[in-house]
């Protein structure tokens, strides 16, 4: 091989890497040669423009487990553009009633979740109305949150170990502990998992919930044909619609879907968890400040209910002798600072928003169609797994 071929051959070479590197695209490579030409025992150098063309085909087999955006939005300070924004975004969900939901009529948003996007924004600008809510889907949450177009994520999502790492996420104290479970119609005689073999069962596409119905189907020996729908609103049609002979989803999520079916009393959810779901707020991986306030903002709502203070008596607790109420509403101390807010930002959100007990109560206690029973949600001293971190 001549000294021309040898540098076109490791040129070509580079090109091959280079294009094997960038995901297995065909590509063309222009290069430029140094010719060596020997004339009559005297060498010359001539510089010509050759072109190669190589095509390369790569293969690639892989699982892909959840949707990750392409450019993530970098650590940066979030605290400083929110107030500078004036506005909290905070990514959330519009069809699931008693969690978040957009009103039809009012265009406005209301539930569970939506009221800890107030609580932020109250402790952060003063102001429980200073949101901005995105709805989204199982498949757009992550995206949204890794781009910067959202500062929080608050919308029914299971705190996970794949999401809490390779997502690049940071999750805030569990909101609501759940467990999946699974919807039936009240006439199919149907009382346990084991006897929807051979059924088909509408199920939500990118969330924990696909991965959850076929790990345990697979334990307990049972076959069955998923339907999976896009969002939630296209998996409960797909059920209501008769399509499927069961619905999945987590058991706060069935309760909350339920009264949006045609027949509400026709339908009923079976006892078993097929899962653990711990949900809660999610922030972007290295704004550890941005995470504590988050975090904060969780633990003054559970340290409020836990010491009696709620949105209708916390004016009454102001100028209390009780050091833990004055370090808790920020008549002393620098609790605040510490996280560069004002001292009296949990005063803020139990004032304007309420303590746990308020929001869950206000979204999903008995004077609302769900009616759902604390349970696990409880605090500690109620039998609950609610443990408030002490403001000190």
């Amino acid at each position: 091989m001549n000294k021309k071929n040898i540098v076109v051959a490791l040129l070509v070479l580079l090109a091959l890497l280079l294009v094997a590197c960038g995901g297995g695209e065909p590509e063309t490579v222009f290069v430029e040669v140094t010719r060596i030409v020997e004339v009559q025992g005297e060498t010359m150098t001539e510089t010509v423009t050759e072109t190669v063309t190589e095509t390369v085909t790569e293969t690639v087999t892989e699982t892909v487990t959840e949707q990750v955006a392409v450019e993530f939005a970098g650590g940066g300070d979030t605290l400083a553009l929110v107030q500078d924004r004036g506005v909290l975004n905070c990514g959330g969900n519009a069809n699931v009633p008693g969690f978040g939901y957009l009103d039809p009529d009012s265009g406005a948003f209301s539930g569970f979740d939506i009221d800890f996007c107030k609580a932020i924004a109250a402790a952060v600008l003063g102001d429980s109305e200073a949101i901005e809510v995105t709805p989204t889907t199982g498949q757009s949450r992550f995206p949204v949150l890794q781009s910067g177009e959202v500062d929080v994520l608050i919308r029914n999502t299971t705190w996970t170990f794949s999401r809490d790492t390779a997502l690049g996420f940071d999750f805030a104290p569990v909101t609501f502990y759940d467990g999946q479970g699974m919807m039936v119609r009240a006439d199919s005689g149907i009382t346990t998992l084991a006897e929807l073999e051979g059924a088909t069962i509408c199920v939500q596409s990118g969330t924990t919930t696909e991965k959850n119905l076929s790990d345990y189907m697979t334990n307990i020996g049972v076959n069955y044909t998923p339907l999976v729908g896009d969002d939630a609103v296209a998996t409960r049609d797909a059920y209501d619609s008769g399509a499927c002979d069961g619905f999945t989803t987590d058991k706060s999520g069935l309760v909350s879907n339920q009264i949006l079916l045609t027949d509400p009393s026709a339908h009923v959810i079976l006892d078993e968890d097929m899962s653990r779901e711990p949900l809660g707020p999610l922030t972007r991986h290295g704004d550890n400040n941005w995470n504590d306030i988050v975090s904060w903002v969780v633990q003054c709502t559970f340290n409020g209910e836990f010491l009696g203070v709620g949105k209708d008596n916390v004016d009454s607790m102001l100028g209390s002798d009780d050091p833990v109420l004055q370090n808790l509403l920020g008549e002393t101390g620098d609790l605040g600072q510490a996280l560069g807010l004002s001292n009296d930002f949990c005063y803020q959100v139990i004032s304007q928003v309420g303590n746990y007990a308020d929001i869950y109560n206000a979204n999903l206690g008995p004077d609302t169609p769900f009616n759902l029973a604390r349970a696990r949600n409880a605090l500690y001293t109620d039998g609950g797994i609610l443990y408030p971190i002490p403001f000190k």
